[in-house]
């Protein structure tokens, strides 16, 4: 097996935003669940104090309230993760004399749309909970989040491992069983993520200086491995990382906020190899650094030891389908196991019967009647159930959450990071894979 190679290329797609929708931004949070992604927070000009809701099906944007004392302040550099109807918001401020006392742990609740005081708790009186700080990891791994490092006020980076359950809403401050195992060292601004029982733990800072080092974390056992290999990724820092089928998708970041970068890689599991994805020809993708990225679709699914997952479903629960995602028009996507691809309208949805008539690859865009132009949106059609959405109020009321996250196709988001447009909309760019 080669040490590297091409992973099957990518297709990236930008996807304007015409309506009301949050101001680009960097340094923000944002996760998925229940097929919406939530973005909190960042850096514009100055730190912003807001939480936007983002329908992937209906390309809107809904503002959702972040006032009242349970309500976090201006963050940036912070942490977010969905479990089981909630949202978990970590750091993102450094100690002072106005947050000593201050809880670094918000939750938000989604079904109310409210949030919830919970100060967590620790698992013994002479223990710490986890405190503020910046530039951190967060994974769900079963029912916990795993933080790791991030910049703690002015002690600089740290190398903190913590765990808060979720069902007690206790911290536990993790080690390493053997006194001879190795770990990352104080990291920020680093990358990581969760396949199976294990995290994964890609570059950031150490101190000052950049690392390229890869390391995984077995929560069976607690130590630390590290995964040596002479090719992958160059140094980077503010990159971020997704998991996707048996593999781990690496992308963008750089040496420093002036030079990001648009590379993206992929590891496999498997092989124990890394590989940089190629782009279509036609296709360029956004250089972002301090972005964030949302994996959406059953490929990106999160597979874990517990049967929930961040993204509010159950892998076993999954339906087998072919499903059709049009953001592009391409001729060289030959292979069966390749999506079908098709340039899509942003005032458009099209028809069962409109999409039947267009099976070939090779075809031209579609210009509908003036009675299929309803509104944007992504149409996604299930040969195996005769289901398709589309992303009328009426339509979205009459279809189960659920319904919908089973069917979406798999893409992956890239929101903000910098470089940032000034005073405008923030910027969201969808990569597709052709392998999916």
């Amino acid at each position: 097996m080669p040490v590297t190679g091409q992973s099957s290329p990518c297709l990236w797609t930008p996807i304007p935003q015409s309506g009301r929708s949050p101001c680009d931004r960097y340094k923000h949070a944002c996760c998925s669940y229940d097929g919406h992604v939530y973005v909190l927070g960042g850096r514009e000009n100055s730190c912003v104090k807001d939480l936007w809701r983002y329908s992937v099906v209906c390309n809107e944007w809904t503002e959702l309230s972040c006032d009242g004392e349970a309500a976090p302040e201006e963050l940036e550099e912070h942490s977010m993760v969905a479990y089981e109807g909630f949202l978990y918001v970590f750091g993102g401020m450094l100690d002072s004399a106005y947050t000593k006392y201050k809880c670094a742990l918000w939750v938000f609740d989604i079904g109310k749309q409210k949030w919830t005081p919970c100060q967590g708790k620790t698992s013994s009186p002479q223990r710490q909970m986890a405190t503020n700080r910046k530039g951190h990891s967060a994974v769900v791994l079963g029912s916990a989040m795993l933080v790791y490092g991030g910049l703690v006020d002015m002690k600089g980076s740290s190398q903190d491992f913590w765990s808060l359950d979720f069902d007690t809403m206790t911290w536990s401050l993790l080690s390493t069983l053997q006194q001879n195992s190795l770990g990352p060292g104080p990291r920020h601004s680093h990358s990581a993520m969760v396949y199976q029982d294990c995290m994964y733990l890609f570059g950031g800072l150490k101190g000052l200086r950049e690392q390229r080092d890869f390391w995984k974390w077995n929560s069976s056992n607690q130590i630390w491995t590290s995964l040596r290999t002479k090719s992958g990724p160059t140094r980077l820092m503010g990159h971020s990382a997704v998991a996707y089928k048996d593999s781990m998708l690496l992308f963008g970041g750089g040496l420093s906020q002036s030079s990001p970068k648009n590379s993206l890689w992929r590891y496999s599991f498997g092989t124990q190899t890394w590989s940089q994805v190629a782009t279509l020809p036609g296709s360029s993708a956004p250089d972002k650094i301090h972005h964030c990225c949302a994996g959406l679709g059953p490929s990106y699914m999160l597979d874990t030891s517990s049967p929930s997952s961040s993204s509010g479903c159950q892998a076993k629960q999954l339906r087998p389908f072919k499903n059709k995602c049009f953001p592009a028009s391409l001729t060289y996507l030959g292979s069966e196991g390749g999506i079908e691809l098709e340039t899509f309208s942003m005032e458009k949805c099209y028809s069962s019967k409109t999409l039947q008539a267009a099976s070939k690859l090779d075809r031209e865009v579609l210009m509908g009647s003036d009675e299929q132009r309803i509104t944007y949106c992504l149409t996604f059609e299930n040969k195996a159930f005769s289901k398709q959405w589309s992303c009328t109020e009426e339509d979205l009321l009459n279809q189960e959450d659920s319904d919908i996250v089973q069917h979406l196709p798999d893409m992956l988001l890239v929101l903000g990071g910098r470089p940032c447009t000034s005073h405008g909309p923030i910027s969201m760019w969808q990569m597709t894979l052709t392998d999916s």
